[in-house]
């Protein structure tokens, strides 16, 4: 792993302070510090882990996850007896045991060491093979995906998963492509094909931003791993135990504030008009963007949303 790519935590103290329920515990003074089990379900680097477990009593809890290797490299230089990690996504957080947690929290998206290292082909800005895998360790690359898709697929992921209204267009090409000299192999031969294909964009967005994007989030499942870790959510949470989320755009940020929506308001059964409401799961407590000062600092920080709900006793 190359230290040389560094990550900018967003939103860290407000993510953190959002998490413990304890309003005392969001001072950070060591007399206030909070016991329990707290859930950072995407290491990363670590920023949200390390303040979190500066917040903890001796005798809290911190368990992270992460399908990135690179990650696990650098949360085994964290010695902490109270943290541990696992090696997987946080579709499995639903493993925990059911109210065992105090507080999960979800930072979605990329890394900038994961944007900025050539070999991961995350970025159509540096030439590196077309892989995007989280994990590399298991699954199939884009690459490999892009050699035996059929032109209908790749459309509707294009189109799905990156808004793309040239969606058709570019699967078109990349299949030609395939037929004539073979499948895409590297970042910057997707990117100069989405380019040719695509004549208009937004003043100042790469051509293929949306592209890589689409594919990126399909080969990874991370909708879908969003969806399930949500829903997983409202099982290991204790009672008045804190859900914190910070989305990067707007597909993964829909999810969540109707997620949350959803289980914020009491239900009635229309055929049971004097009956009970279905009592709500959780408390919505609010959304929060970046300062000014801190996208000034970290650009990468624009487009975060974060989006806090608390756990009723329901």
């Amino acid at each position: 792993m190359n230290t040389s790519w560094t990550h900018t935590t967003v939103l860290l103290n407000e993510a953190v302070d959002a998490l413990f329920s304890d309003p005392q515990a969001e001072s950070g003074d060591a007399a206030s510090a909070t016991s329990g089990c707290y859930v950072d379900a995407t290491f990363g680097r670590g920023g949200h882990s390390r303040l979190i477990l500066s917040r903890l009593s001796p005798q809290g809890r911190l368990i992270a996850f992460d399908k990135d290797p690179d990650a696990l490299a650098a949360a085994a230089t964290l010695d902490d007896a109270r943290f541990s990690i696992r090696h997987q996504g946080f579709a499995q957080l639903g493993e925990l045991p059911d109210a065992s947690v105090a507080g999960v929290l979800l930072d979605l998206g990329i890394s900038s060491p994961q944007i900025d290292n050539p070999v991961r082909g995350f970025s159509f800005r540096f030439e590196g093979p077309l892989d995007m895998r989280m994990d590399t360790t298991r699954g199939i690359s884009v690459a490999q995906w892009l050699a035996t898709a059929e032109t209908e697929k790749i459309a509707e992921v294009i189109r799905d998963y990156g808004e793309e209204r040239f969606a058709g267009a570019i699967a078109k090409a990349i299949v030609a492509r395939r037929h004539e000299r073979g499948a895409i192999s590297t970042t910057t031969e997707l990117a100069q094909l989405v380019a040719d294909t695509v004549k208009t964009r937004e003043p100042g967005q790469n051509p293929a931003t949306r592209t890589f994007q689409a594919l990126r989030i399909f080969i990874n499942a991370e909708l879908e791993e969003l969806q399930q870790a949500l829903a997983a959510s409202l099982t290991v949470l204790q009672a008045g135990g804190r859900l914190v989320v910070i989305s990067f755009h707007s597909l993964e940020d829909r999810i969540v504030k109707q997620f949350i929506a959803e289980h914020s308001r009491e239900v009635y059964d229309r055929r049971a008009p004097f009956a009970a409401p279905k009592v709500m799961k959780l408390k919505a407590l609010g959304r929060i963007k970046p300062g000014a000062a801190e996208v000034a600092a970290n650009p990468r920080a624009r487009s975060a949303i974060m989006r806090v709900a608390q756990r009723t006793a329901a």
